[in-house]
């Protein structure tokens, strides 16, 4: 069995930055942390790594994204949300072959791993070509050394592309394959049905029946956008989440992205049915959404994990950034400067990400998989460091990607002063250019 001890300057283990330790990690899990010198004499075959005047800290965990879409960045921005969809999504993603798939997404995971993702949950839903797509996006993670969650979305909604819809028996068999075929500590799938708007009750119905069948979560979009709302009280008689909870799918296994317009009584029945959300404040922001109101679902005792969403509606793709802008836009909102302070914002990019991925990972303990980034203490941004107490927030409210020294996930460095060690970024720039030619002729 190979060990290595990582050893950084400092370590923020058990909620403080710490000096002098020794992380060991073997088969890329930690398995014991302590003082250095005392884990190289306990773990006398060892390796060490020393990350010097680094800090180590969690990886951060993107809990909801769609990798194809960093082809798109820049493309109808500042639109209404319909219109975005349709000059964007709608027009550019049926072209995309199983190769152009990959290529996007290889552009989006080695982008957000370099602004210190480790694990990335894909809600990834273009099946012109069965599950090749699928598996483009898989081999793209493989290859940048990301750690992956596909949420193999299920939709059958006959206004969207013709790619992206599938039967329910379809759709119920080749997400049930993939399951079965990935289902590792690198690469893992969910069933996702899209949306009540993209997704009829008996798709939906069939997703939740997936996730029990093999005890995982299911991700569904609910309440993004008030057209959503009206559509669904208009069709159903009652608003989304809680038609979902009359399916009988509203329970601890459904992680609910975005729930900006969630009325008061559907948060407490969040709470009451241990629902979790996954939020993407900058993509609420930037598609004019609205505001989830992150303080009453924390009330309820709500996991709420951090998402990017896709490039084309955020458009940066960095869970740091998550965690700033989650902090700010709703002391804005409630004007009360304490209703999610930085410790708050930390746990929702890491260790709640793990919750809601049901994955041992976002935490410098011992058990947790070996996904870290090593940030240089001398970067501007992280600066001035007069105590060990301003270290958290800085990390929350003013680091910059260029802080980010060192990536490791499950025991392997992928990024290395600042670089990517696997792929070149000019490799990839140049991919991402030959097939935005294509996609444009």
């Amino acid at each position: 069995m190979t060990v290595k001890i990582i050893e950084p300057l400092f370590c923020f283990w058990e909620g403080k930055l710490q000096p002098d330790l020794g992380v060991v990690v073997a088969e890329g899990t930690i398995v014991a942390i302590g003082a250095a010198k005392d884990m190289e004499r306990k773990y006398p075959q060892h390796e060490v790594i020393r990350w010097e005047e680094l800090a180590l800290v969690p990886g951060t965990v993107n809990a909801h994204n769609h990798s194809f879409q960093s082809l798109l960045r820049g493309i109808a921005a500042d639109r209404p949300f319909l219109e975005w969809r349709d000059e964007s999504l709608y027009k550019y993603s049926p072209k995309m072959r199983p190769e152009d798939i990959y290529t996007g997404a290889l552009f989006a995971f080695a982008e957000m791993m370099k602004c210190g993702v480790t694990t990335v949950c894909d809600f990834f839903y273009l099946h012109n070509n069965g599950i090749a797509g699928d598996e483009a996006v898989i081999r793209a993670a493989q290859d940048v050394g990301i750690r992956l969650v596909l949420a193999r979305t299920m939709y059958d909604w006959q206004g969207a592309p013709a790619g992206y819809v599938e039967s329910v028996q379809q759709a119920y068999d080749n997400t049930e394959q993939l399951m079965k075929t990935y289902n590792g500590e690198m690469t893992k799938v969910l069933p996702s049905p899209h949306s009540l708007h993209a997704a009829s009750p008996a798709m939906i119905k069939a997703g939740w029946t997936l996730a029990k069948a093999y005890n995982t979560p299911f991700h569904i979009h609910v309440s993004e956008e008030r057209f959503e709302v009206e559509m669904v009280r208009k069709e159903y008689g009652t608003t989304p989440l809680r038609y979902l909870d009359q399916l009988g799918v509203a329970d601890a296994r459904m992680c609910m992205i975005h729930g900006v317009w969630l009325e008061p009584d559907e948060i407490e029945l969040m709470g009451k049915r241990g629902c979790k959300l996954i939020y993407c404040p900058s993509s609420n922001m930037f598609l004019a959404d609205g505001i989830t109101d992150i303080p009453a679902l924390m009330k309820q005792q709500v996991t709420i994990a951090l998402g990017s969403d896709g490039a084309c509606g955020n458009n940066r793709i960095s869970v740091f950034e998550e965690m700033r802008m989650v902090a700010l836009l709703q002391k804005a909102r409630t004007l009360d400067a304490l209703c999610v302070n930085y410790h708050d914002a930390m746990a929702m990019g890491t260790e709640n990400g793990a919750t809601v991925l049901d994955l041992p990972i976002g935490e410098v303990a011992v058990g947790k998989k070996a996904d870290f980034v090593g940030v240089r203490l001398s970067d501007f941004s992280l600066q001035p460091l007069s105590s060990a107490g301003q270290f958290l927030p800085n990390l929350v409210y003013s680091l910059q990607p260029t802080a980010i020294d060192r990536v490791m996930v499950n025991g392997i460095e992928t990024v290395r002063g600042g670089q990517l060690q696997k792929k070149t970024e000019e490799c990839i720039v140049e991919q991402v250019q030959k097939t935005m030619k294509y996609l444009e002729a």
